[in-house]
Formats: structure tokens, C-alpha cells, sequence
């Protein structure tokens, strides 16, 4: 299940919630009681390591050379 950061743009309470997908956004802040909880924006937690296919087939390898920098045999 996801974690969603939430924050109440009243009294500014802020609070990281575990909730499923298909859950109802929050609105009532815990803290003043008002329908003004919103869910923020925020970066995904997670960082690909070892060596998958991001570190194998993207980062290392012959690398190609633009056709414009080819050299053509007259």
C-alpha cells in the first residue's frame, strides 16, 4: 500500500497516511476538525540498484554514433 503526505492548508498540520489505491482522498484534518486536508505532491521512495536491465542496457555497452558522424567510403 502506498503512503500518501497530507496537509491541511487551515492550520498547516502535516501527516503521512498508509492507504490503499482505491481509497477516498482525506479531507478532515485531524488537528482543527475542517474539511481542508489535501493530498501533496511528492517524489516516489524507491531507487533502483544492482545490476537490472537500467544499469546494463542504458549505461554500459558500444555506444551507437550518429549517422551525421559516419564516415561514407567514396
Amino acid at each position: 500500500m502506498p503512503i500518501y503526505a497530507y496537509k491541511c492548508t487551515s492550520c498547516g498540520f502535516e501527516k503521512d497516511f498508509l492507504q490503499k489505491m482505491s481509497d477516498k482522498p482525506l479531507t478532515k484534518c485531524p488537528k482543527c476538525g475542517k474539511d481542508t486536508l489535501r493530498k501533496e505532491l511528492s517524489a516516489p521512495g524507491f531507487e533502483l540498484k544492482g545490476s537490472g536491465w537500467a544499469a546494463t542496457d542504458f549505461n554500459s555497452g558500444p555506444k551507437a554514433v550518429p549517422a551525421a558522424h559516419t564516415h561514407s567510403d567514396k
